[in-house]
């Protein structure tokens, strides 16, 4: 039932006429937390200057413990998107099934952030890495991460003293502590200041993620929700495929 409503309501809203300036509907927008953090500030801004009474919702979405079909880890975020519980997700994926349209926003890289004035800022070597006591951004408290899966191709092993889980506790704790954390680039470079950290290169290479703006081909239809895609890119990313 839930789906049928849904395609209705997709019918309904492709065949309306849509105005930003004078629209009062409501949106809907999932993604990690560390995007919304890093985004959001300037998505706002533009919808609201071009479209003062839409309503925004906007969701944390979390990868799933274990893969799916399509898009794993996200493929949890990409059923909502086709049941129309998501209107539009910003998520770290590389390809998407053929019935999504996706728009590139950014790269994403990590760097790694802890308070001014830490020792490990003024020589950040890999063994100085590796000895350092980290933080890890963790749902499920599992102290493991792609970091980890890094030194140990390397031989090396860390310890993590802390997990958090979700990017803004994450700044929060190094704040006020010596523990250490690779995070989202443009996550600490826009709350740096904020939280008094300071951020280096991580001590090895690692390919950066590519942050996409996700609609079902069939929402985008709907000529709110390619409105709002188009909003998405233009306030974010440069909108390559």
């Amino acid at each position: 039932m839930t789906e049928i409503i849904a395609r209705i309501e997709q019918l309904i809203g492709s065949a309306a006429p849509f105005d930003p300036a004078k629209s009062r509907r409501r949106f809907t927008i999932g993604a990690p937390d560390a995007v919304l953090v890093s985004t959001s500030v300037q998505l706002l801004r533009s919808i609201a200057t071009a479209a003062p009474h839409i309503d925004l919702a906007l969701i944390h979405l979390m990868p799933a413990p274990r893969g799916g079909a399509i898009g794993e880890p996200w493929h949890q975020s990409l059923d909502m998107l086709e049941r129309r519980e998501l209107d539009v997700a910003m998520l770290p994926l590389p390809t998407v099934s053929p019935r999504f349209e996706a728009r590139r926003l950014y790269d994403e890289d990590f760097v790694l952030a802890m308070r001014k004035g830490h020792p490990l800022a003024k020589a950040p070597t890999r063994a100085a890495f590796s000895q350092s006591q980290h933080l890890l951004v963790s749902l499920s408290g599992e102290a493991r991460g792609f970091v980890d899966q890094m030194l140990a191709k390397r031989g090396l092993e860390r310890r993590i003293a802390l997990t958090v889980p979700n990017f803004m506790m994450a700044l929060v704790q190094l704040s006020g502590s010596d523990l250490i954390a690779a995070l989202p680039r443009r996550l600490v470079e826009h709350h740096a200041g904020r939280f008094g950290l300071v951020f280096v290169e991580l001590p090895f290479a690692r390919k950066p993620d590519a942050i996409r703006a996700i609609a079902t081909k069939a929402a985008m239809r709907d000529a709110g929700i390619a409105w709002l895609v188009q909003v998405v890119v233009g306030a974010i990313g440069a909108g390559r495929p």
